[in-house]
């Protein structure tokens, strides 16, 4: 009887978690350093970021957070999206010469910015091009890239033009996905139990 309880528990649970999965939000976070980058250099700089994607909204929110730099910031932006998951380098998919605001010219800063993926102005018109031509197939491309970890933030400063710190952007898992493993372990131990008795 108990087990029961337990699976109707955990299925309740499971329902209450579904709406979210149903959401077309994903959030995306990494660590920034000079290890990371390609090749990687002698950076002592860290920093974070979260890129939150909402295809319900269009929307692509950015933030950041970075100290340490060896040079002045000079440029960000992801970059998207290279051959092989977490390795090599890209062109910028995000707008150019660097996001809008962005705490350029000191070491150390924070960011948080929305844009709106419906705009042209939020890609770089290369990425644009070199993804079918539109912004509805640019916007196809990144969620890809991010999906697959084939995108990456970078932030560029006068130490190193190419990039001095940057981390490829991986998604955090949805509630509904904790939910549906733990259905799945709630699961095994009553077939445990059951065996057992």
């Amino acid at each position: 009887m108990k087990s029961h309880t337990l699976l109707a528990t955990a299925a309740a649970a499971l329902a209450l978690a579904l709406p979210a999965a149903q959401a077309h939000t994903t959030v995306y976070t990494t660590t920034l350093s000079g290890a990371a980058e390609s090749p990687p250099n002698a950076s002592l700089g860290t920093g974070t970021t979260s890129v939150t994607l909402n295809l319900d909204l269009m929307t692509l929110r950015v933030q950041a957070s970075f100290s340490g730099l060896t040079g002045n910031v000079t440029a960000s932006h992801i970059h998207c999206c290279t051959a092989t998951p977490g390795t090599l380098n890209a062109g910028v998919a995000s707008m150019t010469p660097s996001f809008l605001d962005f705490p350029l010219g000191g070491t150390s800063g924070s960011y948080d910015k929305t844009f709106d993926l419906t705009l042209a102005s939020s890609y770089n018109p290369a990425f644009i091009t070199a993804n079918g031509g539109s912004v509805s197939t640019a916007l196809s491309a990144l969620d890809a890239g991010l999906d697959s970890g084939r995108a990456y933030m970078n932030i560029h400063s006068s130490f190193a033009g190419g990039g001095e710190i940057r981390g490829f952007l991986a998604p955090i898992p949805e509630p509904s996905t904790y939910a549906l493993m733990g259905l799945g372990l709630l699961g095994v131990a009553a077939a445990a139990r059951k065996r057992r008795a």
